[in-house]
């Protein structure tokens, strides 16, 4: 069992910048892929980004690359989003997520389905 924690949202002006933490409860989290989803009011989730365990893959929505990095820290069982030059339409409840597969690199992480735990959500609100 995985817990998951995210903060770091809040409100922005459109090119700036804010940082989402995702803490990991457990004592084999670091051996868990991890993603982040976003979801605007009306719309349905969508893919983000993913590491996997090792950090060694990592993949992006086409329309976040060159501006968001995803990183983690096994260490502290924290991953990250960096998120700069934000625009209006990342504005969304921020999620992030791990599959219920330890040290799997097999697995697709760019589909919710693979996931298995959730955090609880932070919003982000970019204003133009």
């Amino acid at each position: 069992q995985v817990q998951l924690v995210e903060s770091g949202g809040g409100l922005v002006q459109a090119g700036g910048s804010l940082r989402l933490s995702c803490a990991a409860s457990g004592r084999t989290a670091r051996s868990y892929a991890m993603g982040w989803f976003r979801q605007a009011p009306g719309k349905e989730r969508e893919f983000v980004a993913a590491i996997n365990w090792s950090g060694s893959s990592i993949y992006y929505l086409d329309s976040v690359k060159g501006r968001f990095t995803i990183s983690r820290d096994n260490a502290k069982n924290t991953v990250y989003l960096q998120m700069n030059s934000l625009k209006p339409e990342d504005t969304a409840v921020y999620y992030c997520a791990a599959p219920d597969r330890l040290r799997d690199d097999t697995i697709v992480l760019v589909t919710s389905v693979t996931y298995d735990y959730w955090g609880q959500g932070t919003q982000v609100t970019v204003s133009s």
